[in-house]
């Protein structure tokens, strides 16, 4: 099992910037991937793909960062000139590699951007 615990949403005005952090405990070992995603359709925001490459959802290239730090278990995501459409609850998941995928989710965190 892998427990995820999301922080750092807030409300911000349109252009300002946010930075959510997931903290991961457990059989972190077991991670294979590990992404944030976003809203009720747990829209993929961005992932770290099984060789630790990012990729970005195109609504948010340019503005949005994903970092991680192994050593800590933490997985970070720079949100920068933030829009009103990019309010969402957030949320940080985890997949193991074996079915189902994305098995792991946090509680989420909400990221609210006023205009």
């Amino acid at each position: 099992q892998v427990q995820l615990v999301e922080s750092g949403g807030g409300l911000v005005q349109a252009g300002g910037s946010l930075k959510l952090s997931c903290a991961a405990s457990g059989n972190t070992f077991s991670i294979h991937r590990i992404g944030w995603f976003r809203g009720q359709q747990r829209d993929v925001v961005a992932t770290f793909n099984t060789v630790g490459v990012a990729d970005y959802a195109d609504s948010v290239k340019g503005r949005f960062t994903i970092s991680r730090d192994i050593a800590k278990n933490m997985l970070y995501l720079e949100m920068n000139n933030l829009k009103p459409e990019d309010t969402a609850v957030y949320y940080c998941a985890a997949d193991s590699g074996l079915p189902p995928t994305w098995a792991y989710w946090g509680r989420g965190t909400q990221v609210t951007v006023s205009s």
